[in-house]
């Protein structure tokens, strides 16, 4: 039998479609995701799509193990979240109108909060549309079920149905371009509108103390320099969201040069100074000899040792913080291990996370917004590195991130 090649596209296009909602869920509420499409009188639910695995066996396992779950609620079972073996599980419909073609399927480590499931919703009503398209065009391919009914009447009422449904995913498809507009938008606007002036503020306030340090009091001394202060910090702030946005944007690309990382190491422990105050704490540099030039994107492991450092400093009130530093394999190794408070087991896999705080009250006397790890993260992940963490509490912590570069001699 010659098989139709549009029918072959529309269902390839719709595997995208389903692997895509499947990937955009798990990656905003982090957590797995299954697709399962059939379920009516004669058929059984099959896994057609799935996210937040680490391989497809897992996948596979996950959704036999949900087979029960998924049935209840394809009967017409409540579909409200419930717990299940310490997770949390949820499994929505995918039905449109009076018609439901499968179910998603989600477990978090956590339940899954109101703005999160509101999400979740909408991918399953966007999901379920793209099912009853599908459905609805196959069914005007095949004709009328019933040779007696009156064809032109049942083909009328499809093509009806599949030009509403048209309809409807160029209006979401809309709305989706106007949402990203508006956040590409705001990124840019909130770039320009608070950056601009807030760099007139720090050079103004910096005259100020540079020009005008004799007339000024004691007081009003310490006033402007902890206002400098703040409003360096804000700017770093502001600028960690804007990186972090242009990476998830993919509009932050490596640009690779030729490196001193050793001169990088110097100019991050001088950069850090601000961060370091008067705290009687000492920056030990650890470089393994020789340490030849590579070939890597110098804006980025300079802001991602700084970061590190930044973070290192910050939580150390007194002792050392050393920097160790080795080219080897084509790799450069870089760690930052320090000596301050340390991170709890619990926290640990949480401290990478956007505006995490390990502890709101405690962390109210150390400076920052919970984006530097985060920001640090993506850009070894931009340069295909890795990052690891160890820590103890009261001890310390030792961050170390390993990059691939090209060496030079």
């Amino acid at each position: 039998m010659a098989t139709d090649p549009k029918a072959s596209v529309a269902r390839s296009d719709l595997g995208e479609a389903l692997r895509e909602a499947a990937a955009h869920a798990a990656a905003r509420i982090e957590g797995r995701v299954l697709v399962f499409v059939g379920g009516g009188d004669e058929t059984a639910p099959k896994l057609r799509a799935a996210a937040g695995f680490a391989s497809a066996e897992e996948a596979r396992g996950l959704a036999d193990d949900l087979a029960a779950p998924v049935a209840d609620v394809l009967g017409g079972g409540d579909p409200a979240p419930r717990t299940d073996d310490g997770s949390a599980l949820w499994v929505l419909p995918l039905a449109w109108e009076d018609r439901r073609h499968g179910a998603l399927a989600v477990v978090t480590a956590e339940p899954v909060d109101a703005p999160g499931g509101q999400l979740l919703e909408g991918v399953a009503r966007e999901v379920a549309l793209r099912l009853d398209h599908a459905d609805a065009r196959a069914r005007l391919a095949r004709g009328p079920a019933d040779p007696e009914e009156d064809k032109s009447d049942e083909l009328l009422k499809l093509s009806e149905a599949l030009f509403n449904q048209d309809i409807q995913l160029l209006q979401n498809n809309e709305r989706l371009g106007k949402v990203e507009k508006l956040k590409n938008d705001f990124i840019e606007k909130m770039s320009r509108e608070l950056r601009t002036p807030l760099n007139s503020i720090i050079e103004s306030i910096i005259s100020v103390l540079a020009g005008e340090n004799e007339r000024l009091s004691d007081g009003a001394k310490q006033s402007l320099r902890t206002a400098l202060d703040d409003g360096s910090c804000f700017l770093r702030t502001l600028q960690n969201i804007l990186d972090l946005w242009r990476i998830k944007q993919n509009e932050l690309p490596a640009e690779f040069q030729e490196v001193n990382f050793r001169e990088v190491v110097d100019e991050a422990i001088f950069s850090v100074q601000d961060v370091l105050g008067d705290k009687p704490v000492v920056i030990e540099k650890q470089l393994s000899e020789p340490l030849p030039k590579v070939r890597t994107d110098l804006a980025k492991v300079n802001q991602i040792l700084f970061l590190l450092l930044e973070n290192a400093v910050k939580f150390t009130l007194e002792g050392r913080v050393r920097i160790s530093v080795e080219v080897a394999a084509g790799q450069l190794c870089c760690s930052i291990q320090d000596e301050g408070i340390g991170i709890c087991p619990d926290d640990r896999q949480f401290i990478f996370d956007e505006f995490f705080q390990v502890d709101e009250f405690a962390s109210s006397g150390y400076r920052g917004a919970g984006l530097g790890l985060a920001l640090v993260r993506d850009l070894v992940g931009l340069l295909g590195g890795e990052l690891e963490v160890s820590s103890e509490v009261g001890r310390g912590s030792t961050f170390t991130f390993r990059v691939p570069v090209e060496v030079l001699g």
